[in-house]
């Protein structure tokens, strides 16, 4: 995935969850206050550890993973 350098993945950590420069911060995670409702600046001043920068490539790492087509597997027998 170009252009996210700052979304890392490491099997040794997180159960090679995608996190935010090699800090044990879950991509997830911040995904989930966002939505929540806090701001940029509420995230930034509960993790000081992180830059806007990475919240923004967390919210670009998930929609690039909302572009991906996602194909229903057929059932062998619909009538059972």
């Amino acid at each position: 995935m170009t252009g996210l350098d700052r979304i890392t993945f490491d099997p040794n950590m997180m159960s090679g969850r995608a996190c935010i420069r090699g800090m044990r911060i879950a991509v997830s995670l911040v995904l989930n206050l966002v939505a929540q409702g806090m701001t940029v600046e509420e995230i930034l001043d509960a993790y000081p550890y992180l830059e806007p920068e990475d919240i923004g490539q967390c919210l670009r790492y998930a929609a690039l993973l909302a572009e991906e087509s996602v194909y229903p597997l057929e059932t062998a027998s619909r009538g059972v």
